[in-house]
């Protein structure tokens, strides 16, 4: 006897491509979680990478900041020192002109003339007040302070005659001057 299957056999074809079809889809659609997902991570990854390297920078660029402070403090203090070094300097080549200054004054001042008083303006002026027998005593002492190596244009200010004693008072200003050959041992050092 022949057998017949009754049975929808395009119900269950339909039946079985459609759940075909729908694994189908859904091992497409895990897929493209997975791959998403894997996408997103990644992203995600070098965007946490990317975040840790500029933080390193920046911790970087701070310290190297830090340093730019320190060595800007640095060159202030080397220019501090250098200005210092260069006062003490100036100091040390002045020292001696005191010594010379006075030596010059008592050595140039003619007979008859006294100082009263000396005063130092800036730092090459000198004026010098005094008395004088008379007003030929303060001209010779002009010329001597003219012809001294530390001393150059003097110029007289004031002079005034006492009418009862006979006796000039006098104000003179003098540029103090330091000679050639002291000026270039003082380069030498």
């Amino acid at each position: 006897m022949t057998r017949i299957n009754l049975l929808p056999w395009r119900e269950t074809h339909r039946l079985e491509t459609n759940k075909e079809y729908y694994l189908v889809v859904g091992l497409c659609v895990c897929l493209a979680g997975a791959v998403g997902f894997s996408g997103f991570k990644y992203a995600e990854d070098k965007v946490s990478f990317q975040e840790q390297r500029n933080s390193r920078l920046n911790n970087e660029i701070a310290m190297l900041q830090e340093e730019l402070k320190e060595i800007a403090e640095l060159e202030e203090t080397k220019n501090n020192l250098l200005a210092r070094m260069e006062i003490i300097q100036q100091l040390q080549a002045q020292r001696p002109q005191i010594v010379h200054t006075f030596h010059e004054i008592a050595s140039r001042l003619p007979d008859g003339t006294y100082l009263t008083a000396m005063k130092q303006s800036g730092s090459s002026q000198l004026v010098l007040e005094g008395k004088a027998e008379s007003n030929a005593r303060v001209s010779a002492l002009m010329r001597r302070m003219d012809r001294s190596d530390y001393f150059k244009g003097p110029r007289l200010d004031v002079i005034e005659t006492d009418k009862d004693d006979g006796i000039s008072l006098f104000k003179l200003s003098l540029v103090q001057d330091r000679p050639k050959n002291e000026l270039e041992s003082d380069d030498g050092i």
